[in-house]
């Protein structure tokens, strides 16, 4: 029995130090790509009253998402223009490339596209998410209403059968 302890507390440690080189290893994979979004963030004048229309644009569609919950008509149609702002970022980004000097300090729109990605698609992809989880959990509440009104109706069957 000893030696199934003695075993037992070898392998733990073991795996203790096989985790603990795995995360040291992550974390340190893991720095430049960090230290690089968050220099992306500190080179962004959030001051600038676009950016600030822009953060609130995306935050009025979010609350609207969540108020409008229960109606899956309008937050189908909220969906599609969601996900038409995402297909249409990249003819945004060039639009805006071309006129920055109207309305910003300075050009944020590279070609690659990364800032349009992330202040732009990013918040509306991450509003599409909530409304599919909101339409599937809406799907799934209609099915197992669905399937009590068929259980109902089979009973009703049943008894008128019997009587």
């Amino acid at each position: 029995m000893e030696d199934l302890k003695f075993a037992l507390k070898g392998h733990a440690d073991l795996v203790g130090e096989f985790l603990e080189r795995v995360s040291a290893e992550m974390r340190g994979g893991f720095r430049p790509a960090v230290d690089n979004f968050v220099g992306f963030f500190h080179a962004i004048d959030w001051n600038e009253p676009w950016l600030i229309s822009l953060l609130l644009f995306h935050f009025t569609l979010l609350v609207i998402a969540f108020i409008s919950r229960k109606r899956i008509n309008f937050q189908l149609g909220l969906s599609i223009f969601a996900f038409s702002g995402v297909y249409l970022a990249e003819r945004i980004n060039r639009f805006l490339s071309k006129n920055w000097k109207s309305f910003a300090g300075q050009n944020y729109f590279d070609p690659n596209g990364l800032f349009i990605s992330v202040l732009w698609s990013g918040p509306l992809l991450l509003i599409s998410i909530i409304l599919v989880i909101n339409t599937l959990i809406t799907l799934c509440k209609l099915i197992v209403k669905w399937k009590k009104a068929e259980l109902r109706h089979r009973a009703r069957l049943a008894r008128g059968k019997q009587d």
